[in-house]
C-alpha cells in the first residue's frame, strides 16, 4: 500500500514521527476505484474520509427534477466526502463518483477519532484541512451570490487549471450553476475578447 502521498500531505502541515507514520499506514485502507464507480450514494451513511492518491472524483446531488448539481471535485492530494453525514451518521444527500480510474486511501470514522485521541497532532492537521475546506466553501457561496457566470468561470479556470483537461464542460457547467450551452457562449465570448 502506498501511503507516501498522504504522509507527505500531513507532513506539510506538521512533520510526522515514525510512530505517526506507522499509524497512518495501519489505519488508512487503499482502494482501487473504476471510472464511473460510486464511493458514496444518496441514502448511504458516509462512514469514511477519503484522500485521493490518483484519479478524479465529483460529489453531486440530484434534485427532484432529476438534474445533477456538482458540489465538489477532487484530484490527487485532495479530500472528498460528505462531512455532514460522516459526523452526524445520517444518510447522505450526495453521490461521489469516480470520473477516472482511481486509487484512494480511506479511514473509518472510529479510526479517525482514535487518531485524534492517541496522536493529538492529527487533531490539528485535520482541523487545518477542515478550515481550508470551509474557506473554499465560503468563497464559493460569496461568488455564487455576487459574481456573474463569466466571473465564476474565469475564477474556476484560474483556481483549478489542473481540472480543465480532466472534466467535461457539462461537469464544469453544473458546478458553476449554468447550462452547458451558456458555458459554451461564455467561452466563445472570452476567446473573442
Amino acid at each position: 500500500m502506498n501511503t507516501k502521498p498522504i504522509i507527505d500531505y500531513f507532513s506539510k502541515i506538521l512533520p510526522l514521527n515514525t510512530a505517526e507514520k506507522a499509524i497512518v499506514s495501519a489505519k488508512f485502507k487503499e482502494r482501487k476505484i473504476k471510472r464511473r464507480q460510486f464511493i458514496l450514494q444518496e441514502g448511504d451513511v458516509c462512514k469514511v474520509n477519503t484522500f485521493v492518491i490518483e484519479g478524479c472524483f465529483r460529489m453531486f446531488m440530484v434534485d427532484e427534477n432529476g438534474k445533477e448539481h456538482n458540489l465538489q471535485f477532487a484530484i490527487e492530494n485532495w479530500w472528498i466526502g460528505d462531512i455532514g453525514s460522516f459526523h452526524s451518521e445520517e444518510p447522505s444527500k450526495f453521490y461521489i463518483e469516480a470520473l477516472e480510474n482511481a486509487t484512494i486511501l480511506q479511514i473509518q470514522k472510529e479510526d479517525q477519532i482514535r487518531l485524534f485521541v492517541d496522536y493529538p497532532k492529527f487533531n490539528l492537521i485535520f482541523r487545518v484541512f477542515t478550515e481550508n475546506a470551509l474557506i473554499s466553501c465560503q468563497r464559493r457561496i460569496i461568488q455564487n451570490i455576487s459574481s456573474t457566470a463569466e466571473e465564476r468561470y474565469l475564477d474556476f479556470e484560474k483556481r483549478y487549471p489542473s481540472l480543465f483537461n480532466r472534466i467535461s464542460n457539462v461537469q464544469i457547467a453544473s458546478f458553476l450553476g449554468v447550462t452547458p450551452e451558456f458555458l459554451s457562449t461564455i467561452r466563445k465570448r472570452i476567446a473573442q475578447s
